[in-house]
């Protein structure tokens, strides 16, 4: 093992769970990728800050978006029905909080997203990428995401993905329906209905949608029987808050793999809600605010 990549004391080893067979070559091959992607400024940029501590209970002054999207009576394109390998949507609206200054790169959320949603191993991307930067410097459209060290303190580290919005314009992107909003926030893909035009890639500011141009290979052992497999052939997939299970209760992987907490998931109509009690407490921004998308993921740290 040569110094670059030895493991220093304390530091988390960039290694995937056991069993899993994505190698840390095949990894770094994928997001390599995106970093194309990256230089053609497709990959999210900051907006300002859009909250202050709240002085009192209730939403925090100067993130009015938050009430709007809690009074929201319908959904985007909502077909009346969710996709069918999850569960009908609840009243929750999930949302996440990401806490910047505790991630220390160790893209853990990374392999427990892949194994959780049967990415395909040969597929050459990942729902959530990693971008490393400069300490005290913002620089998201020349950040790293092919580092070899995690946790370096001359570094701090933004994890990147779909961000799940309120008026996202993927949806309004698809010509045949083929993905919605769901009533609870998440926006789905029903794979057999899109028919690979590619529209909601183009239409995306995030960089956050994929497409399968082969049939992913996940080794049958590693299979999540929750989630589909073949379907994502010659589609367009990505993140969906782990619908298959935080609609029975449970958590999105990447949160769960989390070894510093710097990820939050929860019930924004829930005031007790970790991620209601961040977003009134603590300064929040949102990535390209300004294009009106309304993300459901906030950033704190």
């Amino acid at each position: 093992m040569s110094e670059k990549t030895k493991p220093v004391e304390g530091q988390l080893p960039e290694a995937l769970p056991p069993g899993c067979t994505l190698s840390r070559r095949t990894f770094l091959e994928g997001v390599g990728a995106t970093a194309g992607l990256l230089l053609a400024g497709t990959v999210p940029g900051l907006a300002t800050v859009a909250s202050t501590q709240a002085k009192e209970p209730g939403v925090p002054k100067g993130n009015e978006a938050i009430a709007s999207i809690l009074e929201e009576d319908g959904a985007l394109r909502y077909p009346g029905h969710t996709v069918d390998y999850a569960e009908p949507p609840g009243d929750e609206k999930w949302a996440m909080v990401i806490d910047v200054k505790a991630c220390i790169g160790c893209r853990r959320c990374v392999y427990a997203c892949v194994k959780e949603n049967n990415i395909g191993r040969n597929s050459g991307f990942t729902y959530i990428q990693v971008l490393e930067m400069e300490a005290g410097k913002i620089d998201i459209e020349h950040a790293n995401l092919d580092y070899d060290e995690a946790g370096r303190p001359d570094k701090w580290y933004m994890p990147v993905q779909c961000m799940q919005c309120a008026e996202a314009p993927c949806v309004y992107g698809c010509p045949v329906t083929a993905t919605w909003r769901d009533p609870d926030g998440i926006v789905v893909i029903d794979y057999d209905k899109c028919i690979a035009c590619r529209n909601c890639i183009t239409t995306c500011p995030y960089g956050a949608r994929h497409f399968n141009w082969v049939e992913p290979e996940v080794p049958e052992e590693e299979r999540n029987p929750d989630v589909p497999v073949e379907a994502k052939a010659g589609v367009v997939e990505k993140c969906t808050f782990c619908i298959q299970r935080t609609r029975k209760g449970g958590t999105t992987a990447c949160t769960e793999a989390c070894p510093v907490g710097a990820r939050k998931f929860g019930d924004l109509n829930d005031p007790n809600s970790e991620v209601s009690i961040l977003l009134k407490t603590r300064r929040v921004w949102r990535l390209k605010e300004e294009y009106g998308t309304e993300p459901m993921i906030w950033y704190v740290g």
